[in-house]
């Protein structure tokens, strides 16, 4: 990783961000000497056979090995690799298409579908929470599809063990528009204004606390818009200020780069590489993609804390302190800060959609609201009953 003039900033601002140093970092190129066990390395992207590496993800020396070296690219090297043919027998991906097809026309006739979070929502479909509804619909299915030595050594390697799944579905139907480029979960999905206000040290620690995925459950041509990739821009340590610049996103537009995946392919990336899904030009090729989002095991608390009633027994306090003008808006907002959860997820985003932006209101977000408002502890308790509700799965 290159040493840009950013690395001394203790916090980063959009406008201080440089697109020459940006330049400079998606320069770089794959060397094949640094991923010996790739088949091929394309636009930069190692790709790597599954099937050859059958012997390597059941040894553990050399399973120990491989994940190194997809450790090392997903850090330092192109962001990104694809795994071919990581599903030998399709007839899995099938079965899971038929149940999400199922899952999709059911959710239609109930609200309508969800949107995406970085494109205009009506030409294509998600399903939220895809694990669960999976696992619901057919655990047979279920175990079938998730039996996959690849993917799991993929997420031991840039995770560790212990780590967390997550999917989500979305299929693209010809017509559908591109995402804008972004950087994603965590700080990806926060406004400008809340990614800023984290120091820089927690943009390098919000890469390594997920690892993003897609599992290709049909042959995906260029013109059906596979993700547009931007290889090296994970390095650029100011991404999450810079990725709603014009200017970067004008520069990813003339350099990012796309590869075809055949059913049974998958592609794992550093959630902070730029990159959006693209659009899906071609006539008949609905783009289905079972989208994984990956946590770490670390993401967590030591204990567990019932804020729900924490909030229910400050909250008369806290007004009573704001009408009276005895507490300083400051004071206030570290008592909440000790008390209220500030973070939107996990959440159940088929309930709680991100409403007029990436994430929904939060519990602490909340609180603060009905100080504003002057909410009654009546109104207050009732509004958390409903945050509560919404986030159950």
């Amino acid at each position: 990783m290159k040493d840009m003039p950013e690395a001394n900033v203790a916090y980063y601002d959009p406008d201080a961000c440089r697109l020459e140093d940006f330049a400079e970092i998606i320069e770089q190129t794959t060397q094949p000497a640094d991923v010996p066990r790739a088949v091929d390395v394309q636009q930069n992207i190692p790709i790597y056979d599954v099937q050859a590496l059958a012997g390597d993800l059941t040894d553990p020396q050399q399973r120990r090995a491989l994940m190194g070296e997809w450790a090392r690219v997903l850090r330092v090297g192109a962001g990104v690799v694809v795994l071919k043919n990581a599903y030998g027998d399709t007839q899995v991906l099938d079965d899971a298409t038929r149940i999400y097809e199922e899952i999709i026309a059911s959710e239609k006739e109930g609200d309508g579908g969800a949107g995406d979070h970085f494109a205009a929502s009506g030409a294509n479909d998600r399903v939220w929470n895809a694990l669960q509804k999976l696992c619901e619909a057919d655990p047979e299915v279920f175990l079938r599809y998730f039996a996959n030595p690849a993917i799991a050594a993929i997420c031991e390697a840039w995770l560790g063990p212990n780590y967390q799944m997550t999917a989500q579905v979305n299929l693209v139907h010809p017509g559908g528009a591109a995402q804008q480029a972004h950087r994603d979960y965590h700080l990806g999905f926060q406004t400008a204004e809340i990614s800023a206000s984290y120091p820089a040290h927690v943009h390098d620690v919000s890469p390594i606390l997920t690892l993003q995925g897609g599992i290709a459950h049909c042959n995906m041509s260029l013109e059906s818009g596979p993700t547009k990739l931007l290889p090296f821009s994970q390095a650029y340590r100011a991404g999450y200020a810079a990725w709603r610049r014009d200017d970067f996103r004008a520069l990813f537009e003339d350099r990012y780069v796309q590869l075809p995946l055949n059913k049974g392919d998958c592609v794992f990336f550093n959630p902070a590489l730029f990159h959006a899904a693209g659009a899906n030009s071609s006539e008949d090729v609905h783009r289905f993609v079972n989208l994984l989002q990956v946590s770490s095991a670390f993401g967590r608390a030591m204990e567990t804390v019932d804020r729900d009633k924490m909030c229910r027994l400050l909250y008369p306090f806290a007004l009573k302190e704001k009408k009276a003008g005895d507490m300083g808006e400051s004071a206030l907002a570290a008592a909440i800060a000790s008390s209220a959860e500030g973070y939107s997820f996990p959440t159940n985003l088929d309930q709680d959609p991100p409403v007029g932006g990436l994430a929904p209101e939060t519990q602490a977000a909340f609180f603060f609201r009905a100080l504003a408002e002057g909410m009654k502890p009546d109104e207050f308790e009732a509004g958390l009953d409903k945050i509560s509700k919404k986030k159950r799965a």
